[in-house]
Order: structure tokens, then C-alpha cells, then sequence
């Protein structure tokens, strides 16, 4: 009976996927758990692994494709089944079921008595296994279940939500029927690719299915193909790798492994990107062999003319114009729509002001010899920030079309850079909270940031923006504003500069600030009243504790 292949839901924000690579051509044998795509996100590329048994029938979206989520990629079925029914709606999938139902009685009369293994297709079912949802997961934990044994399924039905090691997300069951069996009760942990549960017809004796699980014939008989090939590999790799060192312990992703594999590629060679030196898919795809032989060819040829003709006073150069070019991420998609749509709608004004920081600095001394957790320059800006907005309610504004939203609570973003690109946590009811827990909260969002566990209920609500990049050295630097925010504040370094002081040429600490504004709903002078005010708090930082 031919199924169809869903684009699955991969991450809490995920709405759309895109094919990075096809592992199967139309023709192929795909087996339960084999990889047959890689789906790019808005959070990573991760691998799609097929959750059904049968022939590669029909490809839809190509590579490079982006595809909705639950829309029709894949048909798998028997060899030369029409499958065109279920792309034109799935017209012929309650015929399929019948057929699947008159025939079950014949298969379970002769399968009984000669005590044979019964296929999830002879009885009609649907096995679902916990899912590859990340591309270091090897577990999850099932948070809940939402459906019960003998609840009706459909194929877009969220089952059950998984907690990974990045995120809690939705399993999709992908199959119709009733819901006859359930693995693993809520808040246990399931490998990936064991049995969580199992959907079919109303009635279904699905002991057979759960008792070939202990004898494990044909898992068995996958891993010895996998290990065969494993070695076949291998002996191929020799005769290229025979010089090099054992790479089995390069810390590597498992794709990354394969590619290299199949390319014979020794990970020695490859210089990894990721966190620790880690490879990644991207490093070994953009590894060339070549270029340890061919460097010296270069250098020797340009050194010949250089010695043939002595006459000549400058050296020679010779250059290659190249290139590379990746597609463009999930999250790099949304910084770009979102950004331009803020940029081109919102008419952007920018204010700057020099803020003398003496006296911040001496403050901040003092406060990290009592504080239980060190407290940054940022943390006293965004606290000054706050206790700012609360007195210009009118920054602390978005434009909503036909009405502006001057919003009594102070949600301060702050920008962090991330991998791949740009996340803004929020500090929830900034002007409320103590220096200590402004700066407690700020770290632990850059941890998440750098881990990929932030949710989106931590990056929502902000009213106000704060971006800095004074550790980078930058004097001042202009920002686009985070919509629907009013305005944002770019915080330059603190410079040492020459500054009057009571008739005097003395040295200062100086760091400029810079108030982008949206005119529809902040003024010129409003805005510079705000960093009047701001510059204020900043110079005298008692005022932050009354």
C-alpha cells in the first residue's frame, strides 16, 4: 500500500523546509530508519529519516526546494503501485484499506499456525518510532501524550511532544487509524528509533509486531549489512588513507563522517568550523585534497621566471580569482525579511550622545565587590534604560497601523550574535529588577543562545531594543530597529579621550550612544529628551538604586 512522505515539523518555529540533499533516487529500496533527506530549518540541517518501508516511488520538491510543513515530498510503496491517486488528494487510500482488510484475515490465518514474523503492512498498521529530531539527538523524552489508546488518528495529528537536547517539539503521527498502542509513558526517555507507538485499524492484535521486537531478526540483519558495507568501505579507503593516521577519534557529526566516507576523506585532513574544532557536513563538502600537492607546483613555477630573467625588479604575482557560495539559512531568511521590512516602512532618525563614564566605572567597581554575580557595563545600561522608559513613555511605543501602543511595562531585548546570526532575549520588567538580576538573567540567555535552547517565549515582547558592541571596540554604530519596537539604542565603547573638566584639559572615559528612532511614532525632541535623561542616570548611577 503506498504511503506518502510528509515535510515533518523539526523545530518549535519551523514553518517551512527546505531540501538540502536527497540520499534516494526514485527506484531505491528504503528501508525503516534509513536517511533519505537532509532538511535545512530555521534552526539547522538535519537529517530525515523515513519512518516507512517500501520503494521510492515519486520525488517531489527538487534540492534547494523550500517546502510547507505536512506538504507531499515523497511516495513510497510496492514496485510499479500507482501512487498518483494520492497526490491529486488521497482519493485511493480508503480503497487501499479495505483491500489491506479483506486480505488480513488470509494473511493472519496462514501466519498464525506457521508462527512466521508479520509485517506492519500485513496487519494493516502504522509503527511509529521515536524520530531524529536534531542532528545530535539520540534520545528523547516523551513531556506528553495527546491521544490515548483508542483515540482516532489522522495523519496530521501532533501525537505526542517530545523533549530533545534542544527543544521540546511535536511528533506527527503521519498515519490514520486508531491509535492501538502506546511504548513509552509520559516522562520516560526512548532511543532514537525504538518503538513509541503504533497506529492501525479499531481492533488490531498488534501482540505480533511488539514480540518480533526481543528476537530483532531483521534489525539484525540490517546492522550486519551495515557493518559489511562498513568494512567494504573501509578497504576501499585503504589503499588512499594508507599514509594517514586512524581519524575514528576527529571529533566529527555523523554526516559529516559519511560524506567523508564516501569521498575518502581522511578527517585528519579537515580542519573543523564548529565548537571545539568539531566537523561539520559543510567542512568536509568544502575540503579539497589538492591544494597540499598543488601548492608547491605554484610556488616553484613562480619562482622560475623570477630566476630566469634577472632583469625584472619586482616579483611576479600570480593570483586565481574564486569563489564559494552556500544557500541561505533558515534564521539568515528571517533576519533578512524581517530587517527589511523594518528598514523600508519605518522612517529611521538616529540621535547621538557622549556620556562621560567616570563616574559608572567607579560605581561598578564597587557594586562586583558585594554583588553576588559580576555586573557588565551592558547591565547598567539596560537598567538605566529601563528607569529611562518608564519617564518617555512615549519611546517605549510601537506603531500598530491606525492606533500607537504606548505599552506601561518595560521589555528590554538585547541583541547576541550568534552562529548563525542574531537573537534578541528579552529582559522582562527591566526597571523592576536589581543590577545583580539583570546581569544573572543576561548570562543565562547567552548560554542558551550559544547552546541553540533558546525558546520563543524568550526572544517575544520586547518593547526596546539595546545593542552593543563596545567589546569589538566600535566608537558608535547606527541600528536598524527591532519591529515592533520604536526605537533602539546602539552603545559604542568606552573611549579614553582628552575632556574639560572645571577649566581643564584632563583624561576622560567617553562612550557615545545611539538612539535610532522610528518617526511615526517618536519625535526629535522626544527622543532626545529620552537620552538627556539616560545620560543623566548613566553620570550619576546612585540614581539607578533610588
Amino acid at each position: 500500500m503506498a504511503e506518502v512522505v510528509r515535510m515533518p515539523k523539526m523545530s518549535d518555529t519551523m514553518t517551512e523546509g527546505v531540501i538540502a540533499k536527497w540520499h534516494k533516487k526514485v527506484g531505491d529500496k528504503v528501508n525503516s530508519g534509513d536517511l533519505i533527506a537532509e532538511v535545512e530549518t530555521d534552526k539547522a540541517t538535519m537529517d530525515f529519516e523515513s519512518y516507512q518501508e517500501g520503494t521510492l516511488l515519486y520525488i517531489g520538491p527538487k534540492e534547494g526546494d523550500a517546502v510547507a510543513i505536512d506538504a507531499v515530498i515523497a511516495v513510497l510503496g510496492e514496485e510499479g503501485e500507482d501512487y498518483k491517486a494520492l497526490l491529486d488528494g488521497g482519493a485511493a487510500a480508503p480503497a487501499k484499506t479495505e483491500e489491506t482488510k479483506e486480505e488480513s484475515p488470509a494473511v493472519a490465518e496462514t501466519a498464525a499456525p506457521a508462527g512466521n514474523a508479520v509485517s506492519a503492512e500485513e496487519l494493516g498498521c502504522t509503527v511509529i518510532t521515536m524520530p531524529l529530531l536534531s542532528d545530535t539527538m539520540t534520545e528523547g523524552v516523551i513531556a506528553q501524550w495527546n491521544f490515548k489508546v483508542g483515540d482516532t488518528i489522522k495523519s496530521d495529528d501532533a501525537i505526542a511532544d517530545v523533549e530533545t537536547d534542544k527543544a521540546t517539539m511535536e511528533v506527527t503521527a503521519y498515519a490514520e487509524g486508531t491509535l492501538l498502542y502506546i511504548g513509552v509513558e509520559a516522562g520516560s526517555a526512548a532511543k532514537v528509533n525504538d518503538i513509541i507507538a503504533i497506529v492501525g485499524p479499531a481492533g488490531t492484535d498488534v501482540t505480533p509486531l511488539l514480540n518480533q521486537k526481543p528476537s530483532g531478526g531483521a534489525p539484525k540483519a540490517t546492522t550486519e549489512d551495515v557493518k559489511s558495507e562498513a568494512v567494504e568501505a573501509k578497504s576501499h579507503a585503504a589503499p588512499a588513507a594508507s599514509s594517514n593516521e586512524d581519524d575514528s577519534r576527529v571529533k566529527a557529526s555523523p554526516l559529516a563522517r559519511k560524506i567523508a566516507k564516501d569521498k575518502g576523506i581522511n578527517l585528519n585532513d579537515v580542519k573543523g568550523s564548529a565548537d571545539g574544532g568539531r566537523i561539520v557536513k559543510k567542512d568536509v563538502e568544502g575540503f579539497t585534497p589538492s591544494a597540499k600537492t598543488e601548492t608547491p607546483k605554484t610556488a616553484a613555477s613562480s619562482s622560475a621566471p623570477a630566476q630566469d630573467a634577472k632583469s625584472i625588479t619586482l616579483p611576479q604575482y600570480i593570483g586565481e580569482e574564486k569563489y564559494t557560495e552556500q544557500n541561505v539559512s533558515q534564521m539568515r531568511k528571517t533576519i533578512a525579511r524581517r530587517l527589511g521590512e523594518s528598514l523600508f516602512t519605518a522612517p529611521h532618525f538616529y540621535l547621538t550622545i557622549s556620556v562621560d563614564m567616570d563616574n559608572a566605572m567607579a560605581a561598578r567597581g564597587q557594586i562586583n565587590d558585594v554583588a553576588p554575580v559580576k555586573v557588565s557595563f551592558n547591565d547598567i545600561v539596560i537598567k538605566a534604560v529601563a528607569i529611562a522608559l518608564k519617564q518617555h513613555p512615549a519611546v517605549n511605543s510601537s506603531w500598530r497601523g491606525d492606533k500607537i501602543r504606548f505599552n506601561e511595562h518595560v521589555n528590554v531585548g538585547v541583541a547576541m550574535a550568534v552562529e548563525d546570526g542574531l537573537l534578541v532575549p528579552v529582559v522582562r520588567f527591566a526597571d523592576g529588577k536589581s543590577l545583580s538580576h539583570i546581569s544573572a538573567e543576561v548570562k543565562e540567555y547567552g548560554q542558551k543562545a550559544k547552546a541553540k535552547k533558546l525558546q520563543p517565549a524568550d526572544w517575544e515582547g520586547s518593547t526596546f531594543t539595546v545593542s552593543n558592541l563596545g567589546m569589538f571596540g566600535i566608537d558608535e554604530f547606527t541600528s536598524i530597529i527591532n519591529s515592533p519596537d520604536g526605537a533602539i539604542l546602539s552603545v559604542g565603547a568606552i573611549q579614553q579621550v582628552p575632556v574639560v573638566k572645571g577649566g581643564a584639559v584632563v583624561p576622560g572615559n567617553v562612550m557615545k550612544l545611539t538612539l535610532g528612532c522610528d518617526h511615526r511614532v517618536v519625535d526629535g525632541a522626544t527622543g532626545a529628551a529620552f537620552l538627556q535623561t539616560l545620560k543623566g542616570l548613566l553620570e550619576a548611577p546612585i540614581r539607578l538604586l533610588a
